[in-house]
């Protein structure tokens, strides 16, 4: 199939998920001046990300791709929060949620692509107006899919208590953002102080999953889902496939799959490297100690 067909194709899907998502997650929701307002978000999401776009093509730059998918979902959550007829606990604690996430995500992913001086994975794509402008539209689905259950709670029109459900959803959160920013932070570190030698990292959380980072954030976006289901009604729990957007992504499609490749690809045959992947989960970390190979590296 022609590049620039699948590039069309991709970004009508993408429209067509986007607006399946905000008719389904709009109802018995908040009003704004006669549209409802979680489409509200939906739309600026796409239209935010295609704004971006321009001087990324004309500068032909990806810089601000990655921190502009995470100012969108602050955008999007000040949005909702702003508008919305009544905020509750339940809808501050989401709010907050979703933006903290996206603050310590976009400064990661800024600063890190800034020391690294470019990201390969836009080489092909950026001369090609189609095919860029897709990734940027893939990002505005993105963001809005992942967002969906916390959004969608924000703006709905019904309000509970928080009661034991709610809280369970918030101790998930706090987790899985713990165990992701310790991850990023452990790898940062081990980066730092390779000083030129070549080593894949292997200790502190890394010992126990070969993506603990992955797995705090699956764990994150599950604990959004558990906090905001008891506020969805009908067809606003399609909104649920938040998590499950992500896991898909992260084990399936740019995650785990990609970094899997690529570290198999340069350590490949290394002894220490073979035993670590066969002892360590690739996901879900291990409860039981680290055998020795781990410990002492």
């Amino acid at each position: 199939m022609n590049k620039y067909l699948r590039a069309l194709i991709a970004i009508s899907v993408c429209l067509l998920l986007g607006a399946v998502l905000a008719w389904a997650g709009s109802q018995a929701g908040a009003m704004v001046a006669g549209l409802p307002l979680f489409a509200v978000c939906v739309l600026l999401s796409f239209v935010v990300q295609w704004l971006a776009f321009v001087p990324a093509y004309i500068y032909q730059t990806e810089h601000y791709y990655d921190l502009t998918g995470s100012l969108t979902y602050i955008l999007l959550t000040v949005l909702a929060v702003s508008l919305s007829p009544a905020v509750d606990v339940r809808s501050a604690l989401l709010a907050g949620m979703v933006m903290v996430w996206a603050a310590r995500l976009g400064s990661f992913l800024f600063m890190r692509i800034k020391q690294d001086g470019a990201d390969s994975r836009f080489d092909k794509i950026k001369p090609n107006p189609l095919r860029f402008v897709t990734a940027w539209t893939l990002q505005g689905l993105w963001v809005v899919v992942t967002a969906a259950c916390a959004l969608v709670a924000i703006t709905s029109g019904n309000r509970l208590e928080m009661g034991i459900v709610g809280w369970i959803g918030v101790a998930l959160w706090l987790s899985g953002f713990a165990i992701e920013v310790i991850a990023d932070r452990q790898k940062r570190v081990f980066r730092a102080s390779l000083n030129g030698r070549k080593d894949f990292i292997r200790t502190g959380l890394w010992a126990y999953s070969r993506h603990p980072n992955y797995f705090g954030e699956i764990v994150l976006w599950i604990g959004v889902c558990v906090l905001a289901w008891p506020v969805l009604e009908g067809w606003q729990n399609v909104a649920m496939i938040s998590p499950l957007f992500v896991i898909f992504l992260l084990t399936k499609v740019s995650g785990i799959p990609t970094l899997e490749g690529a570290t198999d690809l340069k350590w490949q045959g290394n002894a220490d490297y073979e035993a670590y992947k066969a002892q360590t989960p690739v996901l879900v970390p291990r409860l039981s100690r680290p055998g020795k190979l781990v410990q002492e590296a």
